[in-house]
């Protein structure tokens, strides 16, 4: 059975405010339902949270993929940040609980998202979505999904997606665009930030293993967006970055490039933040939400 929220109910159990998550204050809550689906994925069957505003009218829809470095993470984990997205947007969200590697490897994770976005398509008019295409928002490795997924539905088609909105992503499997001056808080100096550096690389560069365990794989567009000379065709794009993240230069690299390909594309660089706080900043959620109300045709409805 669906249980029923609201934005506000979800928020409020952090015990903090939107002023104290250092953005603008909560907005009005709007009521959603929360249901669990479960769908066949590529190599195995997949969870779906599905979060439906409660408004009595049609809305986009979009797909949440969440972080973890490809071999963490859940839609528990994601819940927070899935639901406010759903609210404030207001839009049907599908939280994708795609598979984890080591055990599940490239292309597994684009592949389920993909499946994920063609069950949603499909499903749509049952689950009181508007006509257009879909939206997809990701974070961390989910922003290297959700990137993934642009170029399958492009290339193969059977679901079309009208907006994508990537949190801080993880886009260069090389780690050579890594920023040693986005690491920290502003308050680490000399050795202290140099070690934080080289312990944040050995973690994403045990992530991409993880994912991309043969190095050939490296060179796939799919598996390499930034490396990608085909970014034409793509969605228009949201890029959000956090001053003090390591990741904020290839984000931003992957912007220009997107741009250079015709691909409408803002940028939005967070200050005095990190990359861990991207997913829960009430300005960045803000940014992702105004974004897809401009771009999502049933937002604008």
């Amino acid at each position: 059975m669906p249980r029923h929220r609201t934005a506000m109910g979800r928020s409020t159990s952090t015990k903090t405010t939107g002023a104290e998550r250092g953005g603008a204050p909560d907005m009005a809550p709007c009521p959603f339902a929360v249901d669990d689906r479960t769908i066949a994925g590529h190599v195995q069957d997949i969870r779906l949270r599905l979060y439906r505003p409660l408004i009595g009218l049609a809305v986009p829809a979009l797909l949440y993929l969440h972080g973890g470095g490809f071999t963490s993470g859940s839609l528990e984990e994601a819940e927070e940040t899935a639901a406010a997205i759903a609210a404030e947007t207001p839009a049907l969200v599908v939280s994708v609980g795609y598979s984890l590697a080591p055990a599940h490897p490239f292309p597994t994770a684009a592949q389920d998202a993909y499946r994920a976005a063609l069950w949603t398509a499909e499903a749509a008019p049952s689950l009181g979505v508007g006509r257009g295409g879909l939206g997809v928002v990701g974070y961390d490795a989910g922003g290297h999904v959700a990137a993934s997924l642009t170029f399958l539905a492009r290339d193969l088609g059977g679901v079309s997606l009208a907006a994508q909105a990537l949190l801080g992503p993880m886009l260069d499997p090389s780690l050579t665009r890594a920023s040693r001056s986005g690491i920290g808080d502003g308050d680490r100096k000399g050795g202290a930030t140099a070690r934080l550096f080289d312990s944040t690389m050995a973690d994403c560069a045990r992530c991409y293993r993880a994912y991309l365990p043969e190095a050939a794989q490296r060179l796939h567009p799919y598996a390499a967006p930034l490396e990608s000379r085909r970014l034409g065709g793509l969605p228009p794009a949201l890029i959000v970055t956090a001053q003090n993240d390591m990741l904020r230069t290839e984000a931003e690299q992957y912007a220009a490039g997107l741009i250079a390909a015709g691909v409408p594309t803002e940028v939005t660089r967070f200050p005095a933040i990190s990359h861990d706080a991207l997913p829960g900043h009430r300005p960045a959620l803000q940014a992702v939400t105004d974004f897809l109300r401009r771009r999502l045709p049933a937002a604008r409805a």
